[in-house]
Formats: structure tokens, sequence, C-alpha cells
């Protein structure tokens, strides 16, 4: 079945709908107009959902200059990740600046794409067998089984997926046995995927009352950082898969390449998102998009979009 949201070759993303259901049927207009501004919809087509708080290894991406989608390990992906800079338009190049060029370049190369296509294998069907866990732990199937979404500051990204936490619809908390975390959690403990912590998009900023009181305080993020609620818990089943060595923190064959650098590679664009350094409590500085490497550990780094820059700058924070 065709999407139900999705993105043109103009980059405009656009929707398809009909009549919501009304009892057990379709409603008419009668019963699904609203008044003159709203009407009742159901999707017609597919949604796509994408994870907040996570990234994992891609299992297919366009390449340079293509509107396709190439399989990781077939052999385009193979010439490219050997060297993503070869043919490279010089001003994206010296856009990234020579630390992260090296850093990238120290990241690719020979290995690389079978690399990244075995880690995005696993986390695909690890995903897959989490669900079906789920089915059969509360005795449902395809045709009874359903999600339950929780969004977060932005409800939808510019290829038409919503972003959100999303787990097995479970009304009672302990019945037929405890809920477990949403999959975005599971994921992270069971090394499955990378952390990608944006904000306000993860806890504890998403269940702030605003934007405002969202931002963290600057020399003194210890509390966000290590805390129970959010950043704490993600960040230590982090440090837990990398002890264990599993995951993409496998022994002798660690994930190479972060999913978003290959995809920034690809499509030869400059990160856009500012970093915090979670593992500095004490910090006041907005770190350089193009200086997240810095930061060793990926459980370290909290990304801000650009636009809300001038909020943590207003709270006390300086950019770099």
């Amino acid at each position: 079945m065709a999407k139900a949201i999705f993105t043109l070759n103009s980059g405009l993303t656009v929707g398809l709908s009909q009549l919501g259901r009304h009892g057990d049927g379709r409603g008419s207009p009668i019963q699904q107009v609203h008044d003159g501004d709203t009407i009742v919809v159901e999707a017609a087509g597919n949604l796509s959902v994408r994870f907040l708080g996570i990234d994992t290894p891609e299992v297919s991406f366009t390449l340079p200059g293509n509107n396709f989608f190439n399989s990781i390990s077939g052999d385009a992906w193979v010439q490219f990740l050997n060297d993503p800079f070869a043919g490279a338009p010089n001003d994206f190049v010296t856009s990234l600046g020579n630390g992260l060029v090296q850093h990238l370049q120290g990241a690719t190369g020979q290995g690389c794409a079978s690399n990244h296509a075995h880690h995005a294998e696993q986390a695909h069907r690890h995903l897959e067998q989490l669900v079906i866990q789920d089915m059969s732990a509360l005795g449902q199937d395809r045709s009874t089984f359903h999600f339950f979404m929780a969004f977060a500051n932005e409800i939808m990204d510019g290829f038409g997926r919503f972003l959100c936490f999303i787990n097995r619809r479970q009304d009672h908390l302990t019945i037929p046995e405890p809920r477990p975390r949403s999959y975005n959690e599971r994921m992270l403990e069971d090394g499955m995927a990378s952390p990608y912590f944006i904000w306000p998009n993860v806890n504890p900023f998403r269940r702030r009352p605003s934007l405002f009181a969202a931002v963290p305080p600057a020399g003194n993020i210890d509390q966000i950082a290590n805390g129970q609620d959010g950043l704490g818990p993600a960040r230590q089943w982090v440090q837990n898969a990398r002890q264990k060595q599993d995951g993409i923190f496998e022994n002798n064959n660690p994930l190479m390449l972060q999913p978003f650098e290959l995809r920034f590679l690809s499509r030869r664009s400059v990160p856009t998102r500012w970093v915090i350094d979670l593992g500095n409590v004490n910090t006041t500085t907005l770190l350089r998009p193009i200086n997240y490497h810095a930061i060793a550990n990926i459980e370290d780094r909290l990304f801000v979009p650009a636009e809300y820059v001038p909020l943590f700058v207003e709270a006390g924070w300086q950019r770099q």
C-alpha cells in the first residue's frame, strides 16, 4: 500500500486521505464535516514512524546526485565509503573543516560499507523480533496488535514521517505482564542503536511546559545529564552496551560510521545542529555543528537545532 504522507521531488511534503470512519463503515460528508474548517479523515495509505532519541545504521540510502535508494552493501556504496571525498565539491569539504574531514576519513575507508550493512541488518532484525515478541506476549496477531505513540515538540519530519516514542499498546500497566519500555529505549539498551539526543525531543526536555523552561542551565547540567528522567538512564544503557560489546560495540567489529554521518556525506550537506557535551557538566559552551566529533562518547552529545540557539544564548550559553 502506498504511503499516505510523502515528499515530492520538489521537496514539498503532501498527503492522501479519505473520509474518516463512522461506526463500522466509512462516514459521509455530513457525518465527517465538523465545521467550515475542520473535517475528519483517515489516512489513505501507510504512515511511517521515525524513532526519537536513537539512530540506527541505514539499510539503504541515496548516493550523491541520485534520488533512488541503493543497498549499503552494494558495490556503489562500497566504492563511495572507501573514499567519500573523492569528487566532492571543494566548498563542501572546506565547510566541514579539517578536523571533521580527518575524523570522517578515519571512520570510512575499506570495510566501512560492509560494516554499516552488518549493523543495519542486526538492528533491522532485532526490531522485528521485539514486535513479534510483543504480539506473542499480548496474545495478539497482526490484525489486532496496535502501537502506542508518544509525541514530543516536533510531530513530523520533512519526509512525512511521524516523530515519536513508540511502544506496544497495553492499556494496563501490569496485565498480562509489566509493560516494557518503548522500542526506542529497548533498541538503545540492547546496543542496537546509537543515541541521537536532539533537544527538545527527548526527556527531560519534552515534558517541560514550554521551550523556555526546557533550556538546560548553563554551567550546571549534572541533574539533566545524570538524572533518572531520560538522559541519565539512556546514557548508562549505552555505556553498558559498550562495556559488554553488544550491538554497535561488537568486539572487533564496532560500527565505524554513525548513521547521521553517512547521511550528510551522501547529501553533501554540512551538519547544522549545535552540540552540548553532557560529559562536561560545567560547560557553558555550544559547540559548533562541525565540531560534534570533539565529544568522544556518542552518548554525551546533545544536539540543538540552529533555530533554538538564541533561546540558549538568552539563558547564558555561549556559541563556540
